[in-house]
């Protein structure tokens, strides 16, 4: 990764989200989120299978997620309304392609779904990827069976690159398939997500974009 992810973005402000690095204090909105949205998250999202788990359970789960976002290792957020008190969903960029590369990762509770918020998201942490990060490429994995999902990397000029057959684990145990979005440098100043208007900053309040 490049040295500037040294100075990870611990909050980004977009339109109609406070997108920033969960903490254990957060488990309880965190808990009201997943449990609203079973039945919409378990056929995509795998962790899905083992909820619902308990207030104690979340707070490990956040402990973790702070804890390698502190480190530099992965950066999770979670994704809330503009005063904080509802989580409206998580996010994150990945660090599980290796150097010079992020993922995006996104998922939106049951009731704020189809209003383009995982659009509004992927924006912004496109943005703060190449930005503030300095990587060379970025890239969206989802579904195709997930048509909205595979309708946020495509709005943002992402370019289906693959599709690859029964790669990852799914619901039931079962293989399914994976659509592979990229980005890349070159391209990213023309995108859609170079034009969303953002303000993101350090873990010490400074501003970052």
């Amino acid at each position: 990764m490049s040295a500037s992810i040294d100075r990870p973005a611990y909050r980004i402000e977009t339109e109609r989200t406070v997108i920033r690095c969960w903490d254990p204090r957060d488990a309880l909105l965190l808990k009201e989120a997943v449990d609203a949205s079973l039945d919409h998250l378990k056929p995509w999202m795998p962790w899905a299978e083992q909820e619902p788990t308990d207030v104690e359970a979340k707070v490990q789960v956040l402990r973790g997620f702070r804890g390698k976002f502190d480190l530099g290792q992965d950066f999770t957020y979670g994704i809330f309304d503009v005063d904080e008190r509802q989580v409206i969903g998580g996010t994150g960029l990945h660090t599980r392609l290796g150097k010079g590369a992020l993922e995006i990762g996104y998922w939106i509770r049951a009731d704020h779904i189809n209003r383009g918020l995982a659009t509004e998201v992927a924006a912004a942490l496109t943005r703060v990827a190449f930005q503030a990060y300095d990587v060379n490429r970025v890239e969206i994995h989802c579904d195709p069976q997930n048509v909205r999902s595979a309708a946020v990397p495509r709005k943002l000029g992402f370019t289906h690159e693959a599709t690859l057959r029964q790669r990852v684990p799914g619901s039931g145990g079962q293989l399914r398939d994976e659509m592979i979005w990229t980005l890349l440098r070159n391209d990213y100043p023309e995108s859609p997500a170079a034009r969303c208007q953002i303000k993101a900053y350090d873990a010490i309040g400074g501003r970052i974009i």
